[in-house]
């Protein structure tokens, strides 16, 4: 797990570091949580939206394109898909279970907006931020609660808000029977599997590498939360900015991809299918100029625990974050927790520069010399031998022929050279271990 760290508390705001963000809450009584509600019905009219589906629909969620690009867990998205259930889907690919990972949730909850004609969806695009404002809209399963009017705001530094005008009772009372209810952040990345049994079919795994969970005992009428984007290895564009950065993460430069990671993001794919994780060994920088070597194989093993890296600090927090977890695409809404990874592959290891002189190649010409000088005085010796059998030499070889020795007998009748045994390259293999349902 990503450590979690509890910043300094103020009388009416609350600090909280989750590694890839900061949140900040603000009670009723601090005037930021009325400053950080946008007022949309003072907005320009011709670019508030009210969303005529999502506003009469149960379960659906529709693209929104942005005219900016958000910042996301260091990713720059200029799509995302609003939801009726309070929450915002950030992922590429749109499947059944939206609500396990990749969204932004100032409420996620069993929201039917067409019980009620009162209920709207409504969205906002200034050119710098988009809000996406939950208005009225009532519990499925509890109409009689009352009506809920929330907002998320995304801005394109990366900052996230949530606003709560109207909750009729405590978040943590809501029924999450027929639907989770979540209040806060979650990103993953999406591994393809080939089916060896089905050819040209491919299996789509979603592993969730961070989650922020908010205090739903406040969450209530007037109250804010302010999100902060931390800085990622994502941003570096250098590998010496990206290999001395100095943040909550251990960045590694892949020259392949040029690109600087943790290993876990949404390209996590690519960082493995390009053999990154062999190259941020060497934490170098070469330039890749001149000569390079080409090692055959290599074998990586690289194991993970459900405890992560990085150990707990602090006291408890309300925000959790998770290392990896499985999240199957179909079917019942399941996550499974990554409790093992074990890589053993072949690639090429990273680039490494050959310098124009060096001691290296100095030893290699006497080696040659020597095995030709060798050579030479083995053909020599066959010669002068195949001429005068009588010999003293002749006899001496014959007497020691290898039919005479013992340790040297398997290799009788053999047509081939004989090697020393190399373990075998294996496949990758994944441990997984079912847990308990988002």
């Amino acid at each position: 797990k990503h450590g979690l760290l509890v910043a300094a508390l103020h009388a009416h705001a609350e600090d909280t570091d989750h590694n890839y963000y900061t949140s900040k809450t603000y009670s009723p009584s601090d005037p930021m949580s009325k400053d950080l509600w946008v007022n949309i019905d003072q907005m320009d009219k011709d670019k508030v939206k009210i969303h005529g589906i999502l506003s009469n629909t149960h379960r659906q969620a529709a693209r929104v394109n942005l005219s900016f690009d958000f910042p996301f867990y260091g990713h720059f998205l200029r799509e995302i898909t609003v939801a009726t259930g309070g929450f915002i889907y950030t992922g590429d690919v749109v499947h059944r279970m939206l609500t396990a990972t990749q969204y932004i949730a100032p409420l996620m909850a069993n929201f039917d907006p067409s019980v009620s004609r009162n209920s709207t969806v409504i969205y906002f695009d200034n050119g710098t931020a988009l809000v996406v404002q939950w208005d009225h809209v009532h519990l499925q399963d509890n109409y009689n609660l009352g009506s809920f009017t929330f907002q998320a705001t995304l801005h394109n530094t990366g900052r996230i808000v949530f606003a709560y005008k109207e909750i009729p009772i405590e978040v943590s009372q809501i029924s999450s029977v027929n639907h989770p209810v979540k209040v806060g952040l979650s990103d993953a990345f999406v591994v393809v599997h080939k089916i060896q049994q089905i050819p040209n079919v491919r299996r789509r795994t979603i592993y969730e590498y961070h989650r922020v969970e908010l205090t739903k005992t406040k969450i209530t009428n007037s109250t804010a939360v302010e999100m902060m984007p931390l800085p990622t290895c994502l941003q570096f564009t250098s590998c010496s900015a990206c290999i001395s950065s100095q943040i909550n993460f251990n960045c590694s430069w892949c020259h392949r991809l040029n690109r600087c990671s943790s290993g876990f993001d949404r390209h996590r794919q690519d960082w493995v299918d390009n053999s990154c994780p062999d190259e941020t060994k060497d934490k170098m920088c070469d330039i890749v100029d001149t000569t390079y070597l080409y090692p055959f194989t290599t074998t990586i093993v690289a194991k993970m625990t459900s405890r992560g890296k990085e150990a707990t600090a602090g006291k408890e927090t309300p925000s959790t974050s998770h290392p990896p977890t499985s999240v199957p695409t179909e079917g019942k809404e399941t996550k499974q927790n990554w409790i093992k990874a074990t890589v053993c592959r072949s690639p090429e290891l990273p680039f490494k520069k050959v310098p124009g002189t060096h001691p290296l190649h100095t030893g290699l010409i006497l080696g040659i010399l020597l095995v030709m000088l060798i050579m030479i005085a083995g053909v020599l010796i066959t010669v002068y031998i195949y001429h005068h059998p009588t010999s003293a030499a002749s006899l001496f070889l014959i007497e020691r022929r290898p039919s005479r020795w013992p340790a040297m007998k398997f290799r009788r009748g053999s047509g081939h050279p004989a090697y020393a045994e190399v373990e075998p390259v294996g496949q990758e293999k994944e441990g997984f271990i079912e847990s308990e349902q988002c």
